[in-house]
């Protein structure tokens, strides 16, 4: 009976193990000029000009709850460090966008990604006069 009960219990960790929500990991990393409604990007781009609104899509697979953040970056100096909560049931797109209401400055800039506090993943992009 306690070999039978010992089956049950291991049977049932298995299940609830299979169970559980995937990690959320990164799929892709888009840069654009403009979003669709699902947060993916609708005009993809790595070359703005200095008065546009800089977007990028983060899309991840994975069903489990986390926080997605960027660091957008100019010559390599942090600009902005914007994060999100994330919940999602499947694979999914998160949008953030970079604006400047003065200008951005012509240059190189870099857009780090991190999932739950760990870099997974990197874009260049650059701004034309």
């Amino acid at each position: 009976m306690i070999v039978m009960r010992t089956w049950v219990l291991v049977l049932m960790a298995i299940v609830a193990a299979a169970c559980g929500d995937a990690p959320l990991a990164l799929a892709n990393i888009q840069t654009g000029r403009s979003l669709n409604q699902d947060g993916s990007i609708a005009s993809i781009s790595t070359q703005f000009k200095p008065n546009e609104t800089i977007y990028v899509s983060v899309q991840t697979t994975g069903s489990a709850p986390g926080t997605i953040s960027v660091q957008w970056k100019y010559q390599g100096r942090v600009i902005d460090e914007p994060t999100k909560q994330v919940d999602p049931s499947g694979p999914a797109s998160t949008s953030f966008q970079l604006q400047n209401a003065a200008r951005f400055p012509g240059g190189d800039y870099s857009v780090d990604i991190f999932i739950n506090g760990q870099q997974v993943g990197s874009r260049n992009f650059r701004v034309v006069e």
